[in-house]
């Protein structure tokens, strides 16, 4: 199979040419011409978008222990350009979280859907001032024990997990947690010294940097501020809501490639306004704002990672730099291998977007994706 005719996203920038491929990518570039295959018509050809954040669409939640609801997930990413991502569970009671773990385990990807590489706990080790759409109820102290149960229940595919740093024990989980998988800070009231020390601890990643922290200030940089010293990737919500146009371009400055543009979609994602629920708790939706029921604390976004994309290119972020942003970045922040590049040898996973970066036609392993 080839792709032709377009412009190919190649370490950190376009090339004119295509890409030839069966389930891996053999070639691509400029090589790869001719009038057979799929005909890109001068758009853009990128690898498939890995969202390592999102907690459901489509009515679906990562959190409801359903195979059904996962399927139309999936259906719903690949459609948008996502072809690799991480469902991502809340602070929840501890046996709806094993269910919910149990189910990611055993689903299987339809075909027309996109993979599943492991999963995101947000939480329940997270800091109650700092809970944002998170059930304070279900909150708990770091615990090494309850972390390793819980990656039994998923097959041992927990791969990423949201840590307070500042709670009890926090940093000794971190030494030890981080052993087995990656550990990113966030929805925590730590300030600079505790963050740093997180990060000297094993932490590697930030959680939707900004949101569910300590404000960055001149005289305490907090988690931001630790996480660019450190050297770790950050997570950014590029919806336009959850951090302003100006704070997008700011962080992109300064992260450069350890950017990770992440959804944290909701159920309400793909689907008109109304109420929702998110981690045992209401939402309501309003001109595609979702916000905790009655307050106005946000509480998750309701677009695709592409959306992400297209919005933080708006901004002024450069082209190139978002879908790294949203492919290279967020697989290599989770360790996933073989994925988020076009590289001869690698999965391939591919979108193809027109000049207004809408999708033309997705590809997971090498085959199409039927909408």
């Amino acid at each position: 199979m080839k792709i032709v005719n377009g412009k190919v996203f190649i370490g950190h920038r376009f090339v004119q040419g295509g890409v030839e491929f069966d389930r891996l990518i053999e070639n691509f570039g400029e090589t790869v011409t001719g009038k057979d295959g799929f005909d890109a018509e001068g758009g853009y050809i990128i690898p498939g978008l890995v969202d390592i954040h999102t907690h459901g669409a489509m009515g679906a939640d990562a959190s409801d222990a359903s195979q059904e609801g996962l399927k139309r997930m999936a259906c719903y990413y690949a459609a948008n350009g996502v072809t690799g991502w991480l469902p991502t569970t809340m602070t929840i009671p501890e046996p709806e979280l094993v269910k919910a773990l149990e189910s990611i385990r055993d689903f299987t990807r339809p075909t027309n859907g996109a993979k599943v590489f492991g999963v995101h706990l947000e939480g329940p080790f997270i800091s109650p001032g700092k809970c944002g759409a998170q059930n304070p109820e279900d909150i708990r102290k770091p615990d090494v024990d309850s972390f390793h149960r819980w990656n039994e229940a998923a097959g041992g595919r927990i791969k990423l997990i949201t840590v307070a740093p500042e709670a009890e024990g926090g940093l000794e989980y971190i030494r030890e947690i981080s052993k087995t998988c990656r550990v990113s800070v966030g929805h925590t009231a730590a300030g600079y010294e505790i963050a740093r020390e997180a990060f000297e601890a094993g932490a590697t990643h930030t959680t939707h940097l900004y949101n569910g922290m300590t404000p960055f200030s001149h005289r305490e940089p907090g988690v931001p501020g630790a996480a660019f010293d450190a050297g770790v990737t950050a997570e950014l919500i590029a919806d336009g809501l959850h951090v302003a146009p100006a704070v997008v371009r700011m962080t992109a400055q300064l992260f450069g490639d350890r950017l990770v543009l992440v959804s944290d979609s909701g159920r309400c994602a793909g689907m008109p306004d109304g109420e929702y629920a998110l981690g045992g708790q209401s939402i309501t939706m309003t001109g595609g704002k979702a916000c905790l029921s009655g307050t106005d604390t946000l509480a998750c976004s309701s677009v695709s990672l592409l959306e992400c994309v297209r919005r933080a290119a708006s901004f002024g972020i450069p082209l190139e730099d978002a879908v790294y942003a949203a492919s290279a970045a967020p697989a290599r922040a989770i360790g996933a291998e073989k994925v988020g590049s076009i590289e001869v040898g690698y999965s391939a996973d591919l979108v193809v977007l027109d000049e207004s970066l809408q999708v033309k036609a997705v590809f997971v392993d090498g085959a199409r994706v039927e909408a």
